[in-house]
């Protein structure tokens, strides 16, 4: 099936779109209800955000009056990077980094210093789906990133923000483009991007389709992705929009696990970033399918008020394989974890097949406009619906041999064919909100924003099969109060007190309870901020305080819950999206402290993998003299980070520059862009990414790759 699956996608694809006829323009009312939840909207301009948005809350407003820090990453301007991957777009964001994002398995970030949670801290139009796997972007018009804590907007997220993937939507006119890319050690990509409106004038479509062969950077680490979506709407009335959405993707790739400490004490040296520790006769790729299948409903009440309902079902199937590195057996009393002194480490045989999610959900709202007392108000009610079903079985890992990060050595597979246990369910989660938004203005220069989100979370689950269900219930109130004033019609302050709650960690392998969830922890923040333009130069700065229960792996090797993790921080973003010459630069300055622990060897030291001092800048420049010649350039800057939560192994801060350039010409009536880029130019090494997870990992950045890449616009 998945041979035919592959050879047959795109030709289907285009064949579909190109059967439908789709020249006429539909009513602009498509065009401006076609946002999931209109966060960040992006205008003409590649790196320019609209003036208006409605992450900070619920309301679409100008982005200069939201109380909240937001980025946002367009198709255009991911076009024009070679954007393939979330992770590529995020990297132009000082307040995210990597977190156990190992190449060939899912996308996993930080934001703020706080990882981002699998179940909820990723939404597909503002519904949460799992970032188990990679999450396509073929058909997303844009990302958006609210970083901080969003109880009120979202109920279950970490602290940190979420990340929301906003899907493309038919278009009024006819879209025919196609993009091919050669990247890495001979990736082949390609994609087809197709829209626009059936005879029927109130009908729309758009199509979207990739194929890839992977071929990374990491000797070994090959795979294939296939992926097709379709997108539809139906324009009942000038007041009401249907539009449905369903897209459906398969992905198998070797994945690279990361390297451990040499004795637990000191980093690996001397290694290569194209090195494959997982690298065994017997290695199979992690194999994964997913799909989402969503609809959402737009109806104008009247001129002030109108309804919106939005729902997202999610199936994501694993079948997961590693040749998987961990400690030393070969030097003394061994070393758990940690590698030894000349490099070997043993290799476990790790299986865990037919893992699947099946979270759905849905929320509906009203939003209007009106005044009261000599006050104007936009008030926004609703109510929300998720639940959550995880099911795997019992997984092998088995010891099978030791190998070498200098010298690989074929080991055989563990003895004894072992094979997952039973696939059952065994979590599940639901959780019920209501919340409500009214935004006051008091004086012409001074709004209130006050809201808050009702949640409540029943949650079950089965750590062990002979140990029987557990079960909790809970409910929260989440409040968000924010005051925005105009210091002039183009530059504002705000301020914003907002309280939050993630799900509780879940106790790892290795640990004396794992397994176990800790349930619901808690969150608050304190920001204050700008945003403004100056001039054609958009300027926006934060301080910002976010307080959360910490947790970690005590010296009793329990998972717990004890004292606070607090984040003190600072961020700057500017961006120029016109002329000639366009830029974007971003940093993150971050106090990331660990309290109240009640440990001399945890109070007072930073949280892992955070670095003080982060910065992002690129530019683009039209060259005059040569119309349709861009050239660009990258830089990106991590400050030191510290291993673990004693802080005594720190990891060293890097700088890594990029090139690039692009060409638009005409082939008759195609415009046809190329494009090249040069990916950490002087081909540095360094840790780009630590994680407390599995033991404790430490994961290369890519050396010096090319890309190259043709896009054409029919």
């Amino acid at each position: 099936m998945k041979p035919v699956f592959k050879h047959s996608l795109l030709a289907c694809a285009v064949a579909q779109a190109f059967a439908a006829s789709g020249s006429a323009i539909a009513s602009s009312e498509t065009v401006e209800n076609e946002q999931a939840i209109p966060s960040v909207v992006v205008s003409g301009s590649k790196w320019t955000v609209s003036d208006r948005a409605s992450v900070g809350g619920f309301a679409d407003m100008p982005i200069i009056d939201t109380p909240a820090s937001v980025s946002a990453f367009g198709r255009e301007r991911m076009q024009d990077l070679a954007i393939r991957s979330a992770t590529d777009a995020l990297a132009y964001d000082a307040s995210v980094g990597d977190a156990y994002n190992a190449v060939g398995y899912a996308e996993q970030f930080s934001v703020r210093g706080f990882m981002l949670n699998n179940n909820s801290g990723y939404r597909k139009d503002g519904i949460a789906i799992p970032a188990d796997t990679q999450i396509p972007l073929e058909n997303k018009e844009r990302l958006e990133l609210l970083k901080g804590v969003a109880g009120m907007q979202s109920g279950l997220a970490a602290p940190g923000g979420i990340l929301n993937f906003v899907t493309k939507r038919p278009t009024n006119n006819d879209l025919r483009s196609a993009t091919v890319e050669v990247r890495e050690r001979g990736t082949l990509y390609g994609a087809v991007d197709l829209g626009g409106r059936f005879e029927d004038k109130r009908f729309g479509y758009r199509v979207n389709a990739a194929a890839e062969r992977l071929r990374s950077y990491i000797k070994g680490a090959d795979g294939e992705r296939q992926f097709v979506s379709g997108a539809f709407d139906w324009q009942i009335s000038p007041d009401a929009l249907l539009q449905f959405d369903a897209d459906f993707q398969h992905k198998e790739q070797v994945t690279a696990p990361g390297y451990q400490l040499i004795r637990g004490v000191e980093l690996p040296r001397g290694v290569s970033a194209k090195t494959l520790l997982n690298a065994q006769p017997w290695t199979k790729p992690v194999d994964t399918d997913s799909a989402n299948f969503g609809a959402r409903f737009d109806y104008r009440l009247n001129a002030d008020w109108r309804a919106l309902v939005t729902a997202n079902k999610h199936w994501f199937k694993r079948d997961d394989y590693t040749a998987f590195p961990y400690g030393c057996s070969n030097e003394g009393d061994g070393y758990y974890p940690g590698f030894c002194s000349n490099g070997d480490y043993d290799v476990y045989d790790y299986q865990s097949t037919g893992e699947r999610k099946t979270p759905f959900g849905v929320q509906a709202q009203v939003q209007g406009r009106f005044a009261l007392g000599g006050l104007r108000h936009v008030l926004t009610a609703g109510l929300g619906y998720a639940e959550r079903h995880n099911s795997y079985g019992d997984y092998v890992y088995d010891y099978a041999g030791y190998s070498n990060i200098y010298n690989n050595l074929v080991v055989d597979p563990a003895p004894g064919n072992p094979r997952t246990g039973p696939v059952g369910e065994r979590f599940t989660e639901r959780e019920r909100s209501l919340f409500v938004q009214d935004i006051v203005t008091l004086t012409p220069e001074l709004t209130l924003h006050a809201g808050l989100r009702y949640t409540k979370i029943a949650s079950s689950q089965l750590p062990e099969p002979e140990l029987g269900w557990t079960s909790s219930k809970a409910s929260y109130v989440l409040p968000s109060v924010s005051l925005v004033y105009g210091l002039t019609p183009n530059w504002n302050l705000y301020g914003t007190v907002a309280h939050g709650l993630q799900s509780g960690g879940v106790a790892e392998m290795g640990t004396t309870n794992e397994n176990e969830d800790l349930g619901p922890n808690r969150s608050k923040q304190f920001e204050l901020g700008t945003k403004g333009q100056f001039g054609d130069v958009a300027l926006s700065a934060a301080l910002f305080q976010i307080t959360t229960g910490l947790e970690y792996t005590n010296a009793a090797d329990t998972f717990v819950r004890n004292g606070d993790q607090q984040h003190r921080g600072f961020e700057l973003a500017a961006q120029r999206g016109s002329g000639d010459l366009t830029y974007g630069a971003t940093l993150m300055a971050l106090r990331a402290k660990q309290e109240g622990t009640g440990d001399a060897r945890y109070d007072g030291k930073r949280a892992t993998n955070v670095p003080e001092l982060k910065t992002t800048l690129w530019a683009d420049y039209a060259v005059p003299a040569v119309p349709g010649l861009k050239v660009s350039g990258q830089w990106q800057y991590a400050g030191k980070k510290f291993f673990d939560p004693e802080n005594t192994v720190d990891v060293p801060g890097y700088h890594v520059f990029g090139l690039g350039a692009s060409y638009g010409l005409k082939m008759g009536t195609t415009a046809v862009t190329l494009r090249a880029r040069v990916d950490n130019l002087f081909d540095k090494f360094y840790w780009r990414d630590v994680t407390q997870q599995l033991g404790g990992y430490l994961l290369p950045g890519a050396p010096r790759t090319l890309r190259v890449s043709a896009q054409f616009d029919f």
